[in-house]
């Protein structure tokens, strides 16, 4: 289903029975024997220790993939050192070889965030204030200043991990280009996996994104 120019339609929620778009769940090739996690960072002995969303095991990080973890994990610790982490890696006993940096941020309540489960991506940015929930039953659209625009989009794949989700509801022009690309937020310092551009009616805003947990990219 993730090919090149993928003409199926989201449905509109509420308004239309959903469909699914994009396999969230079909794991590729490169990530067979790897699992994603989202828990809690804390620096102990000059090392990166992750311990799981809900679990009381601590994993030293073997950042195997080259993903600069301790560095930005350096750079955003808060007083009491500890971050919350959305990675992808194997277990191997009490390391986890990390090969994917989804983000790293300050919170305290991530691990709880209720929605994650249920989004394909999300993506967010400022001056002015917007961001985009996306999942299997469309696209969300929050900006600030305005009431939140829901619509069905089509994806299309570009190449080289990038692609463009699309609109032409409500009589506008949405579009939301996506690139994975190290991105850092600019009010709250958090690292994410990609860099998102926005258009609506060719308004151009920009921002950060990071896949939800049901894309298993």
């Amino acid at each position: 289903m993730r090919v090149a120019r993928s003409l199926v339609v989201v449905a509109l929620l509420p308004l239309f029975a959903a469909c699914q778009l994009l396999d969230g769940q079909r794991e590729s090739a490169s990530h067979v024997g790897q699992t994603r996690m989202q828990g809690q960072l804390t620096a102990a002995d000059g090392k990166l220790v992750f311990q799981p969303c809900q679990e009381q095991r601590q994993l030293v990080v073997n950042d195997v993939g080259g993903t600069s973890i301790l560095q930005e994990a350096a750079t955003l610790a808060d007083e009491q050192g500890k971050l919350f982490a959305d990675v992808r890696g194997k277990v191997a006993g009490d390391r986890l070889d990390l090969t994917q940096l989804y983000r790293v941020e300050r919170s305290g309540t991530a691990c709880d965030d209720p929605n994650f489960k249920l989004l394909i991506l999300r993506t967010t940015g400022h001056g002015p204030e917007w961001n985009v929930k996306v999942s299997g039953k469309g696209m969300v659209i929050d900006r600030e200043g305005q009431p939140p625009l829901a619509v069905p989009y089509i994806e299309d794949q570009l190449g080289d991990g990038r692609f463009n989700l699309s609109s032409e509801a409500n009589n506008q022009r949405i579009e939301l280009w996506v690139a994975p690309q190290r991105c850092v937020d600019s009010n709250t310092g958090s690292v994410q996996h990609m860099s998102a551009e926005l258009r609506i009616d060719g308004q151009v805003q920009r921002g950060c994104g990071y896949f939800g947990g049901s894309r298993n990219d």
